[in-house]
């Protein structure tokens, strides 16, 4: 009988201690890796050195100075997080080669980074800068970057920066000076391990999105009323894109596309050759007022640069294609083409000027292009694409 109650005893203890466990197990955090840094929602700033950081799903953080993700660090945010900065080109999120970042928007909750002034206005803060180790074309395998100052490009194509998903940014590019102030994202040399899908920048004080080398790839990317170019490329970037969307807007602004190879040695490898599928870029009337848009050109193409484009839609521009420098013409009609073209209400269809400033004929310029009526841009022609919806603002 002793033997019995003993026996009985034990199993209860041991099965207690199991379901003890379980219940444990199931109440506690989920595990990953700690950090040493701690993030103050009211209070956001500082270095991230180690570790992941997740921020709390659908939390406001004030960005009140720079957040720099290090080497070997994550930061983490999730759906539905907003990061309202303050403090002009204090205010900025910045990823060092190294680094990873990871927005998990959706379309029904997506990130999003903008002012925290209660009268919101292009400039209120930084933007977001990215780091990567792919290969840029400055003479040099790493460069500094133009803001954040920190270390970009190398050897390795497949860098990976993280993921980023469902991202709305708003009121940023906070100047320096005249000549230096930030985009609403810079791609400094990021390869083509990072994830770029569903991307707003709106009404930014500089350009939308910029790469500066690298060979990262985007889809669903949309730039409106960004105050400079839509998009800009330089430094030799490679990357395979699908449905851009840009967009003139509040009374100020420059191309649709910006796009060199490098300005101080058009023939620098790698050249810049991007792909993009599905475009449209919409300007502010090809007879325009010329102080308030003075570079009136859906797509600028310079400096070497090439390019292939198809199934796009133009409207509203003075000029459609305009092509300059000798060896960016020598690539028309092949490694530099828009397929697929449809304009509406565009002054000039295409132009080219040389090296010397010299105009080029139309038998020369013209192959950049090719018409289709049927082209529907980046997937509605000038409307709101379906893709964009829920997400997104300013159309």
């Amino acid at each position: 009988m002793k033997k019995s109650i003993v026996k009985l005893f034990v199993i209860f203890a041991v099965t207690a201690g199991t379901l003890a466990s379980c219940s444990s197990s199931d109440e506690s955090t989920p595990s990953g890796p700690s950090s040493s840094f701690t993030a103050n929602a009211n209070d956001f700033k500082g270095t991230i050195n180690d570790g992941v950081v997740t921020l709390v799903a659908g939390a406001t953080y004030k960005l009140t100075g720079k957040i720099q993700v290090n080497s070997g660090a994550t930061l983490t945010i999730p759906a539905g997080t907003r990061i309202e900065g303050t403090g002009g080109t204090s205010a900025y999120i910045a990823v060092a080669q190294g680094g990873k970042i990871n927005i998990l928007g959706t379309a029904a909750n997506p990130v999003v980074m903008t002012s925290g002034l209660t009268t919101k206005n292009a400039g209120d803060w930084g933007g977001l800068v990215i780091c990567g180790k792919a290969p840029i074309n400055r003479g040099t395998v790493t460069a500094q970057s133009e803001v954040a100052d920190l270390t970009y490009g190398g050897t390795v194509a497949n860098d990976n920066s993280g993921v980023i998903q469902y991202l709305r940014i708003e009121y940023s590019g906070a100047a320096f000076n005249t000549e230096k102030e930030f985009n609403g994202v810079s791609f400094f040399g990021v390869g083509s391990g990072t994830v770029v899908e569903n991307v707003e920048v709106y009404h930014g004080a500089d350009d939308g999105f910029e790469f500066f080398g690298g060979t990262v790839n985007t889809s669903n990317l949309i730039s409106i009323g960004n105050e400079d170019d839509q998009f800009d490329w330089t430094e030799g970037w490679n990357g395979t894109n699908t449905n851009w969307y840009g967009k003139l807007a509040f009374g100020k602004g420059n191309r649709g596309i910006e796009a060199d190879n490098y300005e101080f040695n058009f023939d620098a490898n790698p050249v810049s050759n991007p792909t993009i599928t599905n475009l449209t870029l919409i300007g502010a009337g090809s007879a325009a007022d010329a102080t308030a848009y003075p570079e009136n050109q859906a797509l600028k193409l310079r400096r070497g640069t090439k390019g292939m484009f198809s199934n796009v839609v133009l409207k509203d521009f003075k000029t459609g294609y305009d092509v300059e420098h000798d060896q960016t013409i020598s690539f028309v009609g092949t490694t530099l083409k828009g397929t697929n073209t449809k304009f509406e209400g565009i002054g000039s269809n295409a132009k080219g000027k040389k090296t010397d400033g010299s105009s080029v004929t139309n038998e020369v310029i013209n192959p950049v292009f090719t018409e289709s009526a049927a082209a529907t841009g980046a997937g509605n022609g000038t409307a709101t694409p379906s893709w964009a919806t829920g997400w997104t603002v300013g159309f």
